[in-house]
């Protein structure tokens, strides 16, 4: 891939106000584009160079290779749709939004590139968890039924919130119902047998630790808070959250295969 220097860059003060949102990243802001500025973007060094490929180059890898590990003929087919729609969902928002951030279409546009970006992370908090809750009550048919609908009623309810909040700290709010639902589960596949493979549980408490820690991680503006303009274009608290986003849907794919797996040996008792 051959780099280009690209327009001039902007300072933190010269950038357009709806991009002002890290004041400890002081350099390296894109001007004002069109869509194709916007994509020839790919190709030079600027502040979100480092946004756009630490969820796109796993977006490529996911929609490549993870079909190929899911054992599409095993099991039910939905729960392996679900699963891999869920994988690729944040990563699809993510790349578009900070691609196309600095669009000429000014704040509007940059709103619904944030909304949608937010949308994704709701998907895989949705998507990801419904197999899960199948899973872990797949021996109580109407228990089943009650605990996805509300779950799915939560995370209507917590897209609704993510897409019109208007801080990184409501952002990462909103998952928190979902976040003790599915605490609720863990703990249900922690008390008693035939609720899912033994081996997902410490897979899953590690995606959902990572994830948390990524939110924290973001809000905190940490470490570029300790040094304003050292972590402008590499390793900033965002770049930082997209790593961990990114090792969160892995232990969610690995748990996911250790659930289908015993899925397809498990036989529920007779009533």
């Amino acid at each position: 891939m051959g780099f280009s220097n690209g327009p001039r860059l902007l300072d933190f003060k010269s950038s357009p106000p709806h991009l002002q949102f890290n004041k400890f990243v002081l350099t390296g802001y894109r001007p004002i584009s069109t869509y194709r500025e916007c994509l020839q973007s790919l190709f030079y060094m600027h502040n979100e160079f480092g946004n756009i490929y630490t969820h796109g180059i796993p977006f490529l890898f996911f929609l490549l290779f993870l079909p190929l590990n899911i054992p599409w003929s095993e099991v039910d087919w939905w729960i392996c749709v679900v699963h891999y729609l869920a994988c690729l969902s944040p990563t699809v928002g993510s790349v578009l939004y900070h691609l196309f951030m600095n669009h000429e279409g000014g704040a509007s546009v940059y709103n619904t590139l944030l909304s949608l970006d937010m949308f994704g992370v709701c998907l895989v908090n949705t998507l990801g968890a419904l197999p899960i809750v199948h899973i872990t009550l797949l021996c109580y048919p109407s228990s089943r039924c009650a605990a996805m609908l509300a779950y799915l009623l939560l995370s209507l309810y917590g897209i609704h919130c993510a897409v019109t909040a208007r801080s990184n700290v409501n952002r990462l709010r909103s998952f928190a119902w979902q976040a003790l639902f599915r605490l609720f589960l863990f703990m249900l596949r922690w008390i008693g047998p035939g609720t899912g493979s033994p081996a997902s549980l410490r897979l899953y408490l590690t995606m959902d630790s990572l994830a948390l820690l990524g939110g924290l991680v973001n809000i905190s503006r940490i470490p570029e808070r300790f040094s304003p303009g050292r972590f402008d274009y590499w390793l900033n608290s965002h770049q930082i959250m997209h790593m961990l986003v990114i090792l969160s849907i892995l232990y969610l794919h690995w748990g996911m295969l250790e659930d289908l797996s015993w899925i397809t040996s498990f036989q529920c008792p007779a009533e």
